[in-house]
């Protein structure tokens, strides 16, 4: 019951905050989409990461390092790689150009139709893809914590957590409709409170009951960052893909980056993503540690669903009261994802499709209505592949969805690293061929899976990826005979932000040798 209460108590207080926060009914476009460019760097940095952390990561994430050890932590801190790229290069770039869509640069440099590509892959990949896993995780979450608590919902556990994701996804998209951008920074300030100090909670709690760190090492044989080569998830080679698919996560993800493009200033943008890169280490010690513990723990009893690693740990270490906290963060991921999932999807339709392509005579206020309808859509069609996950989870419960939902979107992304690829670091490349590599790549994925089915889906995505692109860049520097130096597009303001950045990676570099 008092877990049952503090949650509550977290749901209200996020609420109010976030009504609190909503804007006048006469808001321009500029305040409800990207809070009138006033960001400051720690609100960047913690809605950035409150954003890119979320039940997937706690459930899903912790499912897979308690089968592969830290070799999962690679795709959480070899994000380091993609956010230097971003604040040193794609940032500064878009804040250059005042836009509030990355879409706006893409028709800068290639055209509307490029552009008008990207806007809906992106629509349907987040609106769609990304919305549904986040909501069923947070749903399956619930279930398989407080299944007597919920079951007044129903017997079938199929039915009860699809009523959670109507529950939790409405309860999200309430507060973005009212406050746009300034309601999710302000509750995502909460919400990574609570998800690092939930985790820290449950790293502790694993460490104790193992022993130690240093009982990881000898109760566990998953303290590498390095599997081998032909290792059928997580190859140490998987790490070249992971770089590759950083350039558009962090480089052209409009759900990620609409906070940085908010900024007040370049250094603020700049400030707030490096600190973010630092919270991605802390992220991953509180998310891949625990359930490398857990192995430990249950090396005698080993989990028949690996997904069910992190709800193992809440209800085998925490007593009451504590396992509510933990849960709090849970709930936190979940939120702070939705709400930016809502946010910046609306703000795609409204401002890329509605007013450049529908009705370009649009006012403000017509144009950030058309935005709140678009969350009350986006809501639909998240729901709708989330239940899709329910039946597939349920049917093959050793399924491990992590993987399978990467190489989904996978699809899709690879053509966006191209495209970033090919806007940023190369020269006059041709738009008609990069809008049709952003489709023949899905075609080279298929037909390098069919040719190569022994083969890690991480090194495919690279080849696919890499035979895109050279595809591209052969073609733009035959016509150009020109090339773009990194110099070119590279910006630091001022000194501190250099060394920063140089800090951050060095600290990249350390880690990949000292858990090799």
């Amino acid at each position: 019951m008092l877990d049952i209460l503090i949650i509550a108590a977290y749901f209200v207080a996020v609420m109010v905050v976030g009504v609190r926060a909503r804007v006048s009914h006469d808001a321009s476009a500029e305040e409800y989409f990207i809070s009138n460019r006033s960001l400051r760097w720690p609100s960047i940095a913690l809605s950035t990461i409150a954003t890119n952390i979320h039940a997937g990561h706690f459930l899903g994430m912790a499912g897979s390092a308690y089968l592969y050890g830290l070799a999962q932590a690679n795709l959480e801190i070899n994000a380091v790689f993609g956010i230097l790229l971003a604040a040193f290069v794609f940032v500064p770039l878009y804040l250059r150009l005042k836009v509030i869509t990355i879409t706006q640069f893409f028709e800068q440099r290639f055209g509307g139709r490029v552009a008008t590509a990207y806007s809906l892959l992106t629509i349907v990949l987040y609106g769609f893809l990304y919305l549904g896993t986040t909501l069923f995780w947070g749903a399956y979450a619930v279930n398989a914590l407080f299944a007597e608590q919920i079951g007044f919902l129903g017997s079938d556990p199929v039915v009860r957590i699809m009523i959670m994701m109507v529950a939790l996804g409405l309860f999200s998209a309430t507060y973005t409709y009212l406050g746009g951008l300034r309601a999710v920074v302000r509750t995502d300030a909460i919400q990574f409170v609570l998800l690092i100090g939930g985790g820290v909670v449950l790293l502790t709690a694993a460490l104790n009951k193992l022993g130690g760190w240093s009982e990881l090492y000898t109760q566990t044989n998953l303290m590498h960052l390095h599997l081998p080569a032909d290792h059928p998830k997580l190859p140490w080679t998987a790490i070249g893909a992971m770089l590759l698919l950083n350039l558009n996560y962090w480089g052209s993800n409009q759900i990620i980056l609409q906070r940085a493009l908010a900024a007040r200033s370049v250094r603020d943008a700049q400030i707030g993503l490096l600190a973010s890169g630092v919270l991605k280490y802390a992220i991953a010690l509180v998310i891949v540690v625990p359930a490398i513990a857990l192995a430990g723990l249950l090396k005698d009893n080993p989990l028949a669903d690996p997904d069910q690693a992190y709800p193992t740990l809440v209800n085998m270490l925490l007593p009451a009261g504590l396992r509510g906290l933990v849960l709090c963060g849970l709930f936190a991921s979940l939120m702070s994802s939705v709400d930016s999932i809502f946010n910046s999807v609306s703000t795609l339709w409204s401002i890329d499709i509605y007013r450049r392509r529908l009705r370009p005579e649009a006012t403000d206020q017509q144009v950030v209505a058309m935005g709140k309808k678009a969350i009350m859509v986006t809501l639909i069609t998240g729901l709708s592949f989330g239940f899709l996950q329910v039946y597939i989870k349920f049917a093959n419960p050793e399924f491990a969805l992590t993987h399978w939902f990467n190489d989904m979107s996978y699809y899709i992304k690879v053509g966006f690293v191209i495209l970033i690829t090919s806007a940023v670091f190369l020269y006059r490349a041709r738009p008609n061929l990069v809008l049709a590599m952003m489709f023949i790549t899905i075609g080279i994925k298929l037909l390098l899976e069919f040719l190569l089915p022994a083969v890690a889906y991480f090194n495919i995505t690279a080849l696919t990826i890499l035979t895109g692109l050279a595809i591209v860049a052969i073609e733009a520097f035959w016509r150009s005979r020109q090339t773009i130096a990194l110099r070119d597009v590279w910006y630091s303001d001022g000194r501190g932000v250099s060394v920063l950045g140089a800090c951050l990676l060095a600290s990249l570099l350390f880690l990949q040798i000292r858990f090799h």
